[in-house]
């Protein structure tokens, strides 16, 4: 029952929901204007854009593996002992312990600490008080020296930054290009609307002049050409509610990439302000191959994985060296009958202490290591092969891309003339009809044919403007070839 009741409140609050008006909105739209809503409101792109700012909040994070650390502590210990014979005194002590230490990493791969302690002691023992300051060092010679887990890890980290950043641009160009191809679409689906309009109107023509023909008595030989001509009317009106279905689809497919909120464009009727035009574009191979070996974001993002592999690579390396590292401290020692004594000979700096040295760690087999950089580097070579594929597809695509383009531009120019003699065969017989030298039959056809050859002219400009989106895509200049700015949106 909550479930039918919520779906009841759903209805009547959001009633444009359910409701088809009969008399949208127009809205006038420029291809421009689409690829400025769809940059601000596509749902793809919104997802994607956080991505990069993802990415942007892991690298400042791995930079925390420097980030020093500070500890304080303070402690109070109490002891009770002796007595335990008559000659045995009892002792008490107690003892304030405080201690301080900042300590991390840098850059280098030197890690340092900070550190300071006092302690005092009263009770039966002797009150005294001491304590020391000073700093201390490591600094690696060989593993860990050029690379370490953090610095990897930042790499990494970049890498990902941009690799993300790329998947942005991937998900522009994608969403840009499926609003250009949208966008001819629906101009596609308005002109075969009229067309079919057309198509309706000589059919409906034809079948007024034939029934005034008959009652007039011009010929007696019409039988069955009213029906002919009934069946023409019937298949048009037929063809013309399925263009209008089409129409409104595309219209919906449109909508859905310019919005993140379609109730508000449910009850709107996109207009496009241009026009299917063909204007022709010199087709480069040599060129378009440039543009996609250096702008596709797939295969900049596949060049960065191997990228990426060779920093690990390079980490790989560094950890078959022993661990050999140079140690050293200094600082001051402070000690008196209270706080004050200890600290004052802090300032004096009267009693120093350092030490220096080295260590060397030999792992006897190394086997990890080893088997990792081996491990990686398979790795590696797979990643170029899969690189090489991915490059090897690109050409071929871009290829493919541009003979298609080309075929496009040729149908433009061969569907143009169809359609001219189309239209003066048809009205070449439409004037022998009139004379009585030609049949309902071929007048039927040639209408036909005509609205095949409107159709396919349609068709073909439409292509061809779709064929250089898609050009544009495989080859990654679709922004540049927009003058979208990425950052801006």
């Amino acid at each position: 029952m909550k479930k039918i009741a919520a779906g009841l409140f759903l209805a009547a609050s959001l009633p444009g929901l359910f409701a088809q008006t009969n008399n949208p909105a127009v809205r006038p739209l420029s291809l421009t204007d689409c690829f400025a809503e769809a940059l601000k409101h596509n749902l793809d792109v919104q997802v994607q854009r956080y991505n990069p700012q993802i990415s942007l909040y892991d690298l400042r994070a791995a930079y925390g593996g420097y980030d020093p650390v500070l500890n304080l502590s303070g402690q109070h210990d109490y002891n009770r002992s002796g007595g335990f014979f008559p000659t045995n005194a009892v002792t008490i002590s107690q003892d304030n312990n405080f201690k301080s230490d900042l300590g991390g990493s840098l850059p280098t791969g030197t890690t340092y600490d900070l550190s300071g302690n006092v302690k005092d002691t009263y009770g039966s023992s002797p009150e005294n008080s001491s304590g020391q300051i000073g700093v201390s060092a490591t600094q690696p010679l060989l593993k860990n020296f050029w690379i370490d887990n953090t610095r990897l890890t930042i790499s990494q980290k970049k890498n990902q930054l941009q690799y993300s950043e790329l998947g942005l641009r991937q998900q522009i160009i994608t969403t840009v290009t499926a609003v250009e191809n949208a966008y001819f679409e629906l101009i596609y689906a308005r002109e075969f609307v009229k067309v079919q309009q057309e198509a309706l109107v000589l059919a409906e023509t034809q079948l007024k002049d034939d029934k005034k023909r008959v009652e007039i008595g011009v010929s007696a030989e019409l039988g069955g050409t009213i029906e002919q001509d009934e069946a023409q009317v019937a298949q048009s009106r037929a063809n013309l509610i399925a263009a209008e279905k089409k129409l409104s689809e595309d219209q919906n497919t449109l909508k859905s990439l310019l919005t993140d909120n379609y109730l508000q464009w449910h009850d709107v009727a996109i207009e496009p302000t241009e026009t299917l035009q063909a204007a022709q574009q010199p087709f480069d191979l040599q060129d378009s191959w440039g543009k996609g070996m250096t702008q596709r974001p797939d295969l900049l993002q596949a060049r960065l994985n191997v990228e990426q592999q060779g920093i690990q690579l390079r980490f790989d390396r560094n950890q078959l060296f022993p661990q050999l590292d140079l140690m050293g401290s200094f600082g001051y020692n402070g000690a008196g009958h209270e706080f004050n004594n200890t600290f004052d000979q802090y300032g004096a700096a009267s009693r120093p202490f350092y030490s220096y040295g080295a260590q060397l760690s030999i792992p006897l087999s190394n086997v990890k290591a080893r088997n990792n950089l081996k491990a990686d580097r398979v790795t590696e070579k797979q990643l170029l092969l899969q690189l090489k594929q991915l490059e090897q597809s690109v050409m071929v695509e871009i290829d493919n891309a541009v003979k298609t383009a080309q075929s496009a531009w040729e149908s433009v120019d061969a569907t143009q003339k169809e359609r001219i003699f189309a239209e003066a065969a048809l009205k070449a017989e439409q004037g022998k009809y009139a004379a009585g030298k030609s049949t309902t039959f071929t007048v039927l056809q040639l209408q036909n044919n005509l609205t095949s050859a409107r159709s396919q002219e349609i068709r073909s400009l439409a292509d061809y403007n779709e064929a250089l989106a898609n050009l544009a895509q495989q080859e990654g200049s679709t922004l540049q070839r927009r003058n979208l700015d990425v950052v801006a949106k």
